[in-house]
């Protein structure tokens, strides 16, 4: 707080005619143990909650390829893809996305948010079904809201509930959305029973690769990993600022289906094009996860390690999760665990799908094993901490 107390980033406040209800707001987070604060990561930390996997975001090649696009052209892309905002990094981009997924075209957005609500609101309208995961992340969600579609909610990874949806369904076309591997629990999709039951009701399988490009499938991604790459009842879409370690997001599926968004995609074509060192970043850096898969296995490696020393059943996912008792205590042992120099996920209800407070940890490729078993000795402690206070 400045001396004014005033919040970094806020200005002086005044008083206007929202204050009592944003006041009750507040005071209803604060009671349920749900309010959320801005932090700044110290230096000192030790970084257990990035989404950069792989490490790749201080990759020096990918940091000399964002380098060279900021040199040659500037900090932004300056306007939309459709006016002058295309630049060769952008298609250079979709190419070496659809060389890593083996997907026949990809348009790149200007975050995996944009990305999934774009790819929803353009296929969506009044005769097209959505069946949505119950699992799903909140752009995917957003999205099918916004789509003018009706939705049906399918159970968690529950393949003949989704086929009972697509049978019952009335309206002529049907969208399928589910992630390849969750965020929550770490778990993969069934997506090889899905993209057949799409098959056989005509549906599309849109798979959300936000956390299995990098990670699954030799880290390129799940759809690739399973031989499902191309097929015509499958389209993807990726984040570039996890494993990728950049910023933007992308759609990938066939020719037509990129044709369509780039005429219809209201978050494509009205956002300024991503900016040219994400673009030349997320580019290096899906060629450095296809060439070298190494890099994911070193990943699997630190996972099983977080996974055994904290005791949780799932090891081959970037995203590891333990579940705590209430939101307060999570709150708690998370910032004991910054007080001790460890910084880790916190996430609580609604940003969980099931309700369950949880501290999410990863472990980037690059970390050394002896460094994370020390830190994770450190986690192990708190929580155990934490537990017997609650």
């Amino acid at each position: 707080m400045s001396e004014t107390g005033t919040a970094p980033g806020a200005c002086s406040e005044q008083a206007g005619p929202l204050d009592a209800w944003l006041r009750d707001r507040r005071e209803r987070r604060e009671e349920a143990g749900l309010r959320r604060r801005l932090r700044t990561l110290p230096g000192r930390c030790v970084d257990l909650a990035s989404n950069d996997y792989l490490g790749l975001s201080r990759d020096p090649g990918v940091v000399a390829a964002a380098a060279g696009a900021l040199a040659e052209h500037g900090t932004g892309a300056r306007a939309s893809r459709l006016v002058t905002g295309t630049l060769g990094l952008h298609e250079h981009l979709e190419r070496e996305l659809c060389e890593l997924t083996g997907q026949p075209a990809a348009l790149a957005f200007s975050s995996g948010y944009a990305a999934n609500t774009g790819v929803l609101t353009a296929l969506g309208d009044a005769d097209t079904l959505i069946v949505s995961d119950a699992h799903v992340h909140a752009s995917l969600v957003d999205g099918a809201r916004l789509s003018r579609s009706p939705v049906k909610i399918a159970r968690h990874s529950d393949v003949a509930h989704v086929a009972q949806l697509l049978e019952e369904r009335s309206e002529a076309r049907a969208v399928v959305i589910v992630e390849s591997v969750y965020s929550v629990w770490g778990d993969h999709a069934p997506l090889a029973e899905l993209a057949e039951v799409c098959r056989a009701q005509d549906a599309l399988l849109l798979v959300d690769e936000a956390h299995g490009i990098g990670v699954a499938g030799r880290g390129r991604g799940l759809v690739h990993g399973l031989g499902l790459a191309g097929s015509p009842h499958v389209a993807m879409t990726v984040t570039l600022s996890k494993a990728l370690g950049a910023q933007g997001g992308a759609v990938l599926g066939s020719p037509a289906l990129r044709e369509h968004l780039v005429n219809t995609a209201r978050p494509f074509i009205f956002d300024t094009a991503l900016a040219p060192t994400s673009a030349a970043a997320a580019a290096e850096a899906a060629r450095i996860v296809r060439t070298s898969p190494e890099l994911t296995e070193a990943l699997h490696q630190r996972a099983r390690l977080v996974a055994s020393t904290l005791g949780i059943p799932r090891a081959d996912a970037a995203v590891q999760s333990v579940p705590v008792a209430t939101p307060e205590l999570a709150v708690r042992a998370a910032e004991l665990l910054r007080s001790r120099g460890v910084a880790v996920g916190c996430f609580r209800p609604p940003s969980v799908p099931d309700g369950i407070s949880r501290l999410r940890i990863t472990a980037p490729a690059n970390m050394e094993l002896h460094e994370l078993s020390a830190v994770l000795e450190v986690v192990r402690e708190v929580l155990g901490d934490v537990a017997q206070a609650g």
